[in-house]
């Protein structure tokens, strides 16, 4: 027979779920956690004690409610003492921020990023900037882990016996090692190594990370099922899917930019042709307003900033991108019915330039049962989402046990 939870594993369950819900909601009150967590004052009460005297919540009353009888006490995260710090290497800048429980941005630092740095050694320049952040930490505080949001897909190390699938995308030039064919390094690896090899480390990539940030306290917080299209140099999606992430069985789910869209079209860089990436990328955008010459974030950007100010050449580019941007996101509709497609990185620009444009192809080529409960938005966190993301994934371990630090 099996053998049902034990009354400790009980305990920790309930910590667990009340620390996710502060963190989450923020400040609530005892009767609200009642409510929601369906538990007894008496409980709700005792776990909040043994909560605040690990020093991960604090307890207080609430400022005068001007209703009689005694007011529940507000139960709060305590951001400023434990965090978690958050690193992105994206195509041409490094970020790094320190993150506190509740989802508190406390401090956050950027530098370039060389054209084609390889990741692994980018690290030196991110332990900078956590060196840089770590001054300023108060004594007594908690530090739960790190989370890294990369932009390209890191590559999950292959068991033995095992070898890339033949037609599997291949790695992405700029996370190509120096010899262009050996095998990749282990990035956990070498973070761990550079960064903290005192507390785990999380990888992902940005375009997962932003959607977990958007999930949990964004844009798509109460929603099931979210996509989250991110363009940084290439295209790559973040699949939520009823609240879970969909990585797939090696970590390459999402990578909708080489969804062929065109047949025999443009050749794209992972060897086929008439990929989405080859008509929405920046590249494709430069390319269609006659400034192929360009590359890069800032360039796209300037293209969507001159359709603004009305140059015919950078309007006819949004238009051509904006139409294509819709088809790919009526085909991923189709496929995902979505709660809420999210537009993000360089995409964020193109979408509200040409939002009329992409509306209209979704509305000619998706599933009317699909389509009509979409809803098509933008990052409510901005460029913070893949920290926060990245973060969020350092205190899952934290949240799951808080007593097991």
């Amino acid at each position: 027979m099996r053998v049902g939870p034990s009354q400790e594993e009980i305990r920790r369950q309930n910590l667990g779920a009340l620390l996710r819900y502060v963190h989450v909601h923020g400040a609530t009150s005892r009767a609200e956690l009642t409510s929601a967590l369906g538990l007894n004052r008496s409980t709700i009460g005792a776990l909040t004690a043994e909560l605040a005297a690990a020093r991960l919540v604090s307890e207080r009353a609430p400022r005068e409610t001007g209703r009689a009888g005694r007011p529940s006490l507000v139960v709060r995260p305590e951001s400023a003492r434990v965090f978690a710090y958050a690193y992105s290497i994206e195509t041409d800048r490094l970020r790094a921020a320190r993150i506190g429980l509740g989802g508190v941005v406390l401090d956050r630092r950027q530098a370039a990023r060389p054209p084609g740095l390889p990741p692994e050694e980018c690290l030196p320049v991110l332990a900078g900037l956590r060196k840089e952040m770590h001054r300023s930490v108060a004594e007594g505080s908690v530090y739960v882990g790190s989370g890294v949001a990369v932009s390209g897909r890191p590559r999950h190390p292959d068991g033995p016996g095992r070898r890339r699938a033949e037609g599997a995308v291949p790695r992405q030039p700029d996370r190509d090692d120096r010899t262009g064919g050996g095998p990749e390094p282990p990035l956990e690896k070498a973070l761990g190594e550079v960064l903290s090899p005192d507390r785990p480390i999380l990888v992902s990539n940005v375009a997962d990370a932003s959607a977990v940030a958007e999930h949990v306290r964004g844009a798509a917080a109460g929603y099931d099922t979210v996509i989250y299209l991110h363009r940084d140099g290439g295209v790559e999606a973040g699949i939520i899917v009823r609240g879970q992430r969909l990585t797939g069985c090696g970590g390459y789910a999402g990578e909708v930019g080489h969804m062929v869209v065109q047949p025999g079209g443009r050749p794209c860089r992972c060897g086929s042709y008439g990929c989405w990436e080859t008509v929405i990328g920046e590249h494709a955008l430069l390319q269609a307003a006659g400034r192929g010459d360009a590359a890069g974030r800032d360039a796209a950007l300037r293209v969507v900033d001159a359709a603004a100010r009305g140059d015919a050449s950078a309007q006819a580019a949004v238009r051509q991108v904006g139409d294509w941007l819709g088809f790919g996101v009526a085909n991923l509709v189709n496929i995902f019915n979505p709660d809420m497609v999210i537009f993000g990185g360089t995409l964020r620009e193109v979408y509200l330039a040409a939002a009329a444009r992409v509306r209209s192809r979704l509305n000619s080529m998706a599933l009317p049962t699909a389509r009509e409960q979409v809803r098509l938005r933008t990052p409510q966190l901005g460029e913070d989402a893949a920290l926060i993301g990245a973060a969020e994934l350092a205190f899952e371990h934290l949240l799951a046990d808080p007593l097991d630090r």
